[in-house]
């Protein structure tokens, strides 16, 4: 799937969680609605420390499709480790990696293999589950 980019309000949210799990690192999953990401998923059972977080994959819903990963770091380094690139090669194709101090210029995304990739900020409402746009 290609996607366009992400929406300005999944981002903020993950700056958000990202700065309120300091320092602890923070991870979820990747969804995407019209080719847009809109939504981290947070999977149950999820431990996270100072060093890693790590998801149990086996908890999200098979009907859930996502298209990557998310998670922070602790550090100013936005570098994706040995252990990022594993998880990056079974979780999808768009990673996102946040960093202290989480602000807008503090992230970036990466594909599969570890290449950062340019991912737009789109300012767009997000569509709901139940069909309904937000404010």
């Amino acid at each position: 799937m290609k996607i366009k980019g992400i929406a300005r309000d999944a981002l903020h949210f993950i700056l958000e969680v990202s700065r309120s799990s300091y320092p602890k690192e923070f991870a979820g999953m990747l969804r995407a609605n019209e080719n847009i990401i809109t939504d981290v998923l947070l999977l149950p059972g999820t431990q996270s420390s100072e060093v890693s977080a790590v998801m149990r994959l086996y908890m999200m819903p098979m009907s859930v499709g996502s298209i990557g990963s998310v998670h922070s770091h602790p550090s100013s380094n936005i570098t994706p480790s040995k252990e990022d690139l594993m998880m990056f090669g079974r979780t999808g194709d768009y990673h996102i990696i946040a960093v202290h101090p989480y602000t807008e210029q503090s992230w970036a995304c990466y594909d599969a293999a570890g290449r950062k990739r340019h991912l737009l900020v789109l300012d767009i409402s997000i569509k709901d589950d139940l069909g309904a746009w937000g404010d």
